[in-house]
């Protein structure tokens, strides 16, 4: 079966992986319940915080020639027996709020910043579904799985539909039981256009701890 992502790593130089997992770490709970609501716009100015960094050291590998403006970027944190996030395909989302029109980024890229049991990222060209737990697509055959390693990127195509699997590695279907580890990693949106109203990191007063 033909992968659907673009693996590396480690993707960072050890320095710089070690700064943004010790700067991600010190957020601690600002904006936890709001992880995936809080996006910002990186358009390839001069470094302010620790992401913008790390978008400027992955951006030559990452966009390769293509007609890039920036990069939307997020923290997504959570637990994998408490997955919080759907299968979706990403977009510029308060346009289709707003219109219903559909937008994707030219490329959708994670980094992975630790390992933890199950929370796989599954990617698939198959749409998802209202009619199944989690949004799933119905056919979950040509799933592409990617387990969260420190330091490990994945990259595919933006308009492709991915989602994040449990601790056991299935589709989320509730809350499991037990204990586990903060799944962390950085989502990084490449667009060849600023999408809706995405204010930048200096902007606005949130996760200052990322601070350079």
């Amino acid at each position: 079966m033909e992968s659907l992502v673009q693996l590396t790593e480690p993707a960072l130089p050890p320095a710089l992986f070690r700064q943004l997992s010790r700067r991600v770490g010190a957020l601690k709970g600002e904006r936890l319940r709001h992880t995936y609501q809080t996006t910002f716009w990186y358009a390839f100015g001069p470094p302010q915080n620790v992401v913008e960094e790390v978008i400027h050291t992955l951006r030559p590998a990452v966009a390769k020639g293509r007609r890039i403006a920036g990069v939307e970027w997020w923290l997504s944190r959570m637990r994998a027996t408490d997955v919080r996030v759907d299968f979706h395909q990403d977009r510029d989302e308060r346009l289709a709020l707003s219109t219903g029109k559909l937008v994707h980024p030219k490329r959708s890229s994670v980094l992975f910043l630790n390992r933890v049991r199950g929370g796989a990222l599954a990617v698939t060209r198959e749409l998802p579904s209202e009619g199944n737990p989690s949004l799933a697509p119905d056919r979950l055959e040509d799933l592409t799985l990617v387990a969260p390693r420190p330091n490990r990127l994945v990259v595919f195509d933006g308009t492709l539909t991915h989602g994040v699997l449990d601790a056991d590695n299935q589709v989320p279907d509730g809350k499991l039981p037990g204990p586990s580890r903060e799944r962390r990693t950085l989502v990084m949106n490449w667009w060849d256009h600023r999408p809706t109203d995405v204010p930048t990191w200096s902007e606005t007063r949130y996760y200052r701890a990322l601070a350079s």
